[in-house]
């Protein structure tokens, strides 16, 4: 590919449920969901095994919805210190090759090979041998697209799931992203799809035809992203050190809580994580945010900003119970709550900066 970039995006399979069913030789082949809660009250499925799509279970997902599209299904509660672990060892892997990595979340990233460490030059070699390291290394899958840029690279990687490996190439972009269906294009969303369906546009061709202007009028400020992706323009580059943006953690409960002595514990051991959390990357904040969910999927929240740096555990637990009890929470069934803290000093302490990280560190426990 003279002349273009060189990336790579990786996605791990079905991440969680393989970590699972590799740990516990009993629930391979098995249909698993990761998260939610087995007697369907309350909770969303993080990740389903491949045995567990096929009945239609997805992420995000409700656990009633699971229970009732896959009745055997196993319900497993998350580890995401597990999961952590075998994400650190897979970016082992990538850092064999580049130094150009940009984590998206535990299980993908984008690497851009452009300049290889190794000098293999050929980023579908390279991609094949990372793919053979995880499987040798971890027991663990995963699919990977290769293409010019971003956004066509991740495409790719979606492709052939699970195992996959897809190549799209410079010459074939413009007719591929002509018969893309529009809800594959990352970016849009199930709503402004069924919006662009509903104007006659169905595929790439369909939004091809149309001026930057009538994209622009149709669709605001995303109207000239949809512009460019429908003709593979993606100039982003690869980011492997971007600045933390917020540090959290949440969770979500087998029950719905129904009383703030419940809720008030739950935020004590939710505040708890999160200080350790900002003791390990040694960061203070202006900002402390509570995330709320209902029963009913609704999510809300509510913020207090301070004059001064906080990230004492006292100060988290505090705010974030008074954040609680001032949004209204009588008669109400809670199914998640997080806390987390943003808006950084800007002068972080040397070193922190220059590491890999992602946009946020918002986790589940």
């Amino acid at each position: 590919m003279p002349g273009h970039r060189k990336i790579i995006h990786i996605d791990m399979d079905a991440f969680y449920a393989s970590v699972e069913q590799r740990d516990n030789p009993e629930l391979v082949g098995k249909a698993i969901v990761v998260g939610g809660s087995p007697e369907g009250r309350g909770g969303v499925v993080a990740t389903a095994s491949y045995e567990a799509r096929k009945y239609g279970v997805r992420s995000a997902m409700p656990s009633k919805t699971a229970l009732r599209l896959c009745p055997h299904v196993i319900f497993i509660r998350p580890r995401f210190a597990a999961y952590k672990e075998v994400s650190t060892r897979i970016r082992e892997i990538f850092g064999r090759y580049t130094d150009l990595i940009e984590p998206l979340s535990l299980d993908e990233a984008y690497l851009d090979v452009t300049e290889d460490k190794l000098q293999i030059g050929s980023a579908m070699e390279i991609a094949k041998q990372i793919r053979q390291a995880i499987r040798d290394e971890l027991n663990l899958t995963a699919s990977a697209g290769v293409s010019i840029n971003k956004f066509v690279a991740k495409i790719a990687s979606d492709m052939n799931k699970p195992d996959g490996l897809t190549f799209i190439g410079p010459s074939n972009i413009e007719h591929f992203m002509e018969t893309l269906p529009v809800e594959k294009f990352h970016g849009v969303g199930k709503v402004t799809a069924e919006k662009m369906k509903a104007m006659g546009l169905h595929h790439g061709a369909d939004l091809k035809k149309l001026t930057l202007e009538d994209m622009m009028d149709r669709f605001g400020k995303s109207g000239r992203f949809y512009y460019n992706i429908v003709r593979g323009i993606d100039d982003r580059e690869v980011q492997p050190y971007r600045e933390t943006k917020s540090l959290g953690a949440e969770d979500t409960f087998a029950e719905d809580l129904t009383t703030i002595d419940e809720m008030n514990v739950e935020l004590d051991k939710i505040a708890k994580t999160v200080y350790d959390r900002l003791q390990r990357y040694q960061l203070k904040g202006r900002t402390i945010t509570v995330k709320i969910k209902y029963h009913d999927f609704k999510i809300i929240t509510r913020s207090q900003s301070f004059p001064y740096l906080v990230g004492d555990i006292e100060t988290l637990s505090s705010t974030a119970k008074i954040l609680l009890a001032t949004s209204g929470i009588e008669n109400v069934r809670i199914r998640l709550l997080g806390i987390s803290l943003s808006n950084f000093d800007v002068a972080e302490p040397k070193g922190k900066r220059d590491r890999p990280g992602q946009l946020s560190l918002f986790e589940g426990l």
